[in-house]
């Protein structure tokens, strides 16, 4: 159904107060929405997913003040990034009220809020009545959707209704803060960059899961223990080992065509994740642009979607280029390391 339709906010409201689910567009990803306070409709999340009921759900509010009844304390510095951010793609992680089940937190004592600024997400909220818990509307793994044909693809047969909005603006999962003790600590990175953080609240730091690859950790946000985001071919980054990517365009550019070509010549298909900027080093049959390597919110906005792409062209073998972490690259990149399992070739 269209957001055009406005008799589809009643249906979809009854639907989430009765604990079905409902797919609708935010401004980073389209969510998959039950009711984040109850139980049942967070069980029904995880199994229409396929998710890990450890990895916690995000509670999407329409109100700044929801924030207080869900959470057992609001520091200031959450106030501050409140005030900063949203609506937007911030997430804030705090310590819960007992009103808030351990379903939606993935059994954890801390839930993770935001206020999304997509305004048929905040018209559903308001009109619902309900807190919406929201993963990504994929199946666990893959990539993220940024249009209603990817949750189409996904989820029909799983959930109850699906909102088409259109395409989302940013692409990307939001940026995850953790407030809930210590200093302010990013466990997921995302349009609102590091450097953004600081400048109204000072020291942040990352979470060391976001660096090592360490599968004993538990997660404390989405995205940061499994695989996500990946195509069904094998993706594979390829590095620069000493300085930046624009430095050392030639060599990445140079290994990435010895491998399709051996690849090819074995007869697998391959695709190549590049810019526009760079799109003419390639020699690979597949070669799908991203966006512009001087804008990062461009390969943010079509990173999926690209991914899918090499699915849809039946891609057996993808490899992309690596991104400096600067701006938006530490959250492109974020993405592309969890699709390629950490798969990574240094030149």
């Amino acid at each position: 159904m269209t957001s055009e339709n406005e008799s589809l906010y009643s249906t979809a409201s009854e639907i989430l107060r009765s604990g079905g689910l409902v797919a609708f567009p935010t401004e980073t990803v389209y969510g998959l929405g039950g009711d984040a306070l109850s139980a049942e409709s967070s069980k029904k999340i995880y199994a229409a997913k396929g998710r890990p009921s450890d990895n916690p759900l995000i509670v999407h509010i329409a109100e700044t003040k929801s924030v207080y009844e869900l959470a057992e304390e609001v520091p200031e510095t959450a106030k501050i990034l409140m005030e900063a951010f949203w609506p937007g793609p911030l997430t804030i992680i705090l310590n819960k009220k007992a009103s808030v089940p351990d379903e939606t937190t993935g059994g954890l004592s801390t839930v993770a809020i935001r206020m999304p600024s997509h305004p048929v997400a905040a018209k559903l909220i308001k009109e619902s009545g309900v807190y919406i818990a929201a993963p990504s509307a994929n199946l666990s793994g893959r990539p993220s959707p940024t249009e209603a044909s990817h949750v189409i693809e996904d989820m029909t047969g799983r959930i109850d209704m699906i909102i088409d909005g259109g395409p989302v603006g940013i692409g990307i999962e939001s940026t995850i803060v953790d407030l809930s003790s210590g200093t302010p600590t990013i466990l997921r990175p995302g349009f609102i960059t590091k450097a953004m953080l600081e400048t109204v609240i000072g020291p942040v730091e990352i979470d060391k899961a976001l660096i090592e690859d360490d599968p004993t950790l538990r997660p404390k946000a989405p995205g940061m223990k499994y695989t996500h985001y990946a195509p069904k071919g094998e993706l594979t980054i390829v590095a620069s080992e000493n300085g930046s990517i624009s430095d050392n365009i030639e060599k990445i550019a140079e290994k990435i065509n010895q491998l399709t070509k051996e690849k090819e010549s074995h007869g697998f298909k391959t695709a190549v994740l590049t810019t526009k900027d760079n799109a003419l080093l390639y020699k690979a049959e597949n070669v799908i642009l991203l966006g512009d390597e001087r804008r990062g919110e461009t390969v943010a906005a079509r990173l999926y979607s690209a991914l899918r792409e090499c699915d849809d062209l039946g891609a057996e073998y993808i490899y992309s280029e690596s991104y400096d972490d600067t701006d938006f690259g530490g959250a492109i990149m974020n993405r592309l390391i969890k699709a390629a399992g950490h798969r990574v070739v240094s030149v």
